[in-house]
């Protein structure tokens, strides 16, 4: 904003975020009102992408990817939101799922799985949330037993993002039923393993192209080598190691939409009249997107403060924490305003703020709530 550019920015980067606009906006935006009709985007929008080089950008090389860091996936993010592309979950694909392969992966699950991502292949997919427990991780019911080479699954996920497009699932189960936190694995599970099952593509207040699935598991079998990391128990800890990253990414989204909020009604309250004046000319119009743009410079420059942390491995958990609710509590209230300032067109789903203001809704729930937020900071106090 105001000629604000973030400080880790630099000329490789910037042409990166060009190259990222124009696909954008000549792959996805004109395909916007089918993808949202149709409650998902075209699955061959993955292979697009992979073939323009904007998944896993921070993956290295050898395993397919562009050989970048976190910089790379933010810039890919920020140009997405921007060009107000809304159902592409290369966020959970890229930035989420890829990171569990490599940190915690088998060398055979990374050469398997992390090009074919890359390619657009394959989609990723994370299942955490179940039917009766959100935030709470360490209550999870879906089961993984062993049975020779083998686990068994039984159980069941839902709000899963690229359900229904997911051809690997990072599936968060018990793998002791009578331990909290140490009873917790991660598994791999390819979707067309025995006794897994996609369920309805759920409908949603916003964020209508994204795909959000029920899956099921019953007795579904994969391999024993499908467990993440060297042995059972290790699931808490690496869910807990990867987090803070994933609340940085969604309060980056929620600055992201927050400033293109920000834009539109600018141009919207100058181009509007009312009462032989310009709505930007009153008074109240001013002052309060001052108060906006105030709030939105803000939340910039904090996350941008937390990338610069986190590239040298020093984002804790609490910062995220506090980025992730502060940026997607501010996200809501600002687009509340910009709404409110564009009158009834402003209800309208025609216009974009209507869509920004209902795709927003949902971030300050989904990578843990806002209110676990507070939980996870207060205990650092």
């Amino acid at each position: 904003m105001n000629g604000y550019e973030s400080p880790w920015k630099n000329d490789e980067l910037r042409i990166l975020a060009d190259a990222a606009a124009r696909f954008f906006e000549r792959e996805f935006v004109p395909h916007t009102e089918k993808w949202l009709e149709q409650g998902k985007i075209d699955r061959d929008a993955w292979n697009k992408a992979g073939d323009a080089g904007l998944l896993l950008t921070d993956i290295p090389v050898e395993y397919g990817g562009a050989g970048g860091d976190y910089r790379h996936e933010t810039v890919v993010m920020e140009e997405m939101h921007k060009a107000g592309v809304v159902g592409f979950g290369a966020q959970v694909h890229s930035t989420i799922v890829a990171p569990y392969l490599l940190h915690y992966g088998t060398e055979d699950q990374r050469r398997h799985w992390l090009p074919k991502m890359a390619s657009g292949d394959v989609v990723g997919a994370i299942a955490m949330t179940e039917p009766n427990t959100g935030s709470d991780l360490q209550a999870i019911r879906t089961t993984a037993v062993r049975d020779g080479d083998d686990y068994i699954i039984n159980g069941s996920k839902t709000y899963i993002t690229n359900g229904q497009h997911a051809d690997l699932v990072i599936v968060v189960v018990k793998t002791d039923p009578n331990a909290r936190a140490k009873g917790v694995s991660l598994v791999l599970v390819d979707s067309r393993a025995p006794g897994f099952e996609r369920g309805r593509n759920l409908k949603k207040m916003g964020q209508k192209a994204a795909d959000t699935s029920e899956l099921f598991f019953s007795d579904c079998r994969v391999p024993a080598t499908n467990l993440v990391g060297d042995e059972e128990g290790k699931g808490f800890y690496q869910l807990m190691q990867q987090l803070p990253q994933e609340r940085l990414s969604i309060a980056q989204s929620a600055v992201v939409c927050t400033e293109r909020a920000l834009a539109i009604t600018t141009d919207y309250v100058k181009d509007r009249k009312a009462f032989g004046q310009s709505i930007m000319d009153f008074q109240n119009t001013k002052f309060r997107l001052a108060e906006c743009a105030t709030e939105a410079t803000i939340g910039r420059t904090f996350v941008d403060q937390l990338v610069e942390r986190h590239l040298k491995g020093e984002l804790d958990a609490a910062s995220a924490s506090m980025a992730k609710y502060w940026c997607t509590d501010k996200q809501c209230e600002i687009i509340d305003a910009c709404l409110q300032l564009h009158g009834g067109a402003g209800y309208m789903d025609e216009y974009e703020i209507s869509r920004l203001y209902t795709d927003a809704r949902v971030q300050k729930i989904y990578g843990g709530t806002n209110e676990i937020m507070k939980e996870l900071i207060s205990r650092t106090l």
